[in-house]
């Protein structure tokens, strides 16, 4: 069986960069996880005394506080400051971008549009920079309901796919007399992205790896089954099984930014094992 990898996986620039900072800060508590990745927040736990704290509410006799990579809400930072405490920000500057835009535009008078999930930690930080009125949307169909303004703008969630915040573009550009429209899609999404949806068409199985909480690696495997029905989901090689190979000529493997190299390269070994026996 050959296994292939997608030609653009795992880590992204912020993840990296998050990462890095954790490991030379030590002996600090992050808001809010610091990535979407238990393996390797567990690592940081055990190897470097970075533990997670849910939320600022949690903080104690802690010194130092790490800002997560998919940043914390406005009005979060500010009663950060407020403490006694060092705090380095890890805010992917991906994320920093759509705050920044959403703190201009609603100074300027736009309403703003979000597309993204209303739950999601990086929408949540994203809308608290609003001072108008936001409204967090999944699709264009939400929008038929609501009564909009003439003038708007419109960001997404960085992991979001392109062609659909495109629909909820247009549709905007049909009834509202002003748009104002920022592509706030992360790159390495998008090359993440077209990597799985070259590999899912010529391969018979496929293997994402990545946190169930991670929406980037949500999306991953959505292109994927599309693709190929025998797309797979998994945070380690273990939940990996011996069937899912039978009969396989193909296995391509991709992974989400939060996951990290030793997670993946554990999964290829594993598969190797699995498709001798």
């Amino acid at each position: 069986m050959i296994i292939e990898l997608a030609k653009n996986y795992g880590f992204c620039f912020g993840v990296k960069r998050a990462i890095k900072k954790a490991e030379q800060i030590k002996d600090a508590a992050t808001i809010g996880p610091l990535i979407h990745n238990n393996e390797e927040i567990s690592r940081l736990a055990k190897g470097f005394n970075v533990k997670t704290l849910q939320n600022i509410r949690e903080l104690s006799n802690e010194k130092k506080a790490i800002i997560r990579t998919h940043g914390i809400t406005k009005q979060d930072l500010a009663e950060l400051k407020k403490q006694d405490i060092e705090i380095f920000d890890a805010t992917c500057p991906f994320v920093t971008k759509p705050q920044q835009i959403c703190e201009k535009m609603s100074a300027e008078g736009y309403e703003v549009v979000i597309f993204g999930d209303e739950n999601h930690p990086e929408v949540k930080g994203v809308k608290s920079y609003v001072s108008t009125k936001a409204y967090v949307i999944l699709n264009e169909s939400e929008l038929k309901d609501i009564k909009l303004p003439s003038k708007i703008a419109v960001v997404s969630q960085t992991t979001k796919k392109a062609e659909n915040f495109m629909k909820i573009v247009n549709f905007l550009m049909l009834v509202c007399k002003e748009v104002r429209v920022f592509n706030t899609i992360c790159d390495a999404t998008f090359k993440n992205q077209e990597a799985i949806l070259e590999l899912s068409k010529k391969s018979d199985v496929m293997i994402i790896v990545g946190g169930r909480n991670s929406a980037n690696t949500k999306q991953l495997f959505l292109i994927s089954q599309n693709n190929c029905q025998d797309s797979y989901l998994i945070e380690t090689e273990a939940e990996l099984k011996a069937q899912w190979f039978k009969s396989k000529k193909h296995c391509g493997i991709s992974a989400g930014a939060s996951t990290p190299d030793w997670i993946i390269q554990k999964v290829i070994k594993k598969i190797e094992n699995l498709s001798k026996n």
